[in-house]
């Protein structure tokens, strides 16, 4: 883990918490001026592709294979890291409370083909596609603390990176 002084802390610490360092990535798609996002089956509650990585893997392909696995996006043409941060968070989807040394990378499609999804159990989602406006207004609507600052950071962050380097042509900038 890098030192955490370095990095912008985000989320409520809660006792207990269980250590998980890992990463997401900001997908996007130049042919449909798009962000892919995981939507739960159960609340229709999006997320952003990524999970844990272990010490052992290089962080950057740790997240492209979880990306992958999650979604079944391969076909990348641009990866770049964005940012870290110190999360506290609580995982809905095993039920635990987590700190993590969180990395997000941009990621620009070639194309949107896709490969079959390799989901674990407890991963009851799909795919599906939005607008970085979309996306805040879904986390405004289910957040009940401050569980997805972190990712509200690394969007807003990708989201520039995207216009600055000229592939999301929609957005102007974004606050």
């Amino acid at each position: 883990m890098n030192d955490s002084s370095n990095i912008p802390e985000f989320g409520i610490k809660r006792k207990n918490e269980e250590r998980r360092d890992g990463g997401c990535g900001v997908i996007f798609d130049p042919q449909t001026q798009k962000y892919a996002v995981s939507k739960k089956q159960d609340d229709g509650k999006f997320g952003l592709f990524g999970g844990g990585v272990s010490s052992e893997e290089d962080i950057k392909n740790g997240v492209l294979r979880e990306i992958t696995e999650e979604s079944g996006l391969h076909d990348f043409l641009h990866v770049e890291k964005i940012a870290e941060a110190l999360c506290h968070f609580h995982n809905t989807l095993k039920n635990v409370d987590r700190i993590a040394d969180a990395t997000c990378f941009l990621v620009i499609l070639k194309s949107n083909n896709l490969i079959p999804t390799r989901l674990e159990e407890h991963e009851k989602f799909t795919l599906a596609w939005a607008t970085p406006e979309e996306i805040l207004s879904n986390w405004e609507s289910h957040t009940r603390n401050e569980d997805r600052d972190h990712w509200r950071y690394f969007l807003r962050k990708s989201v520039n990176r995207a216009i600055e380097l000229g592939y999301d042509k929609i957005n102007k900038t974004f606050p």
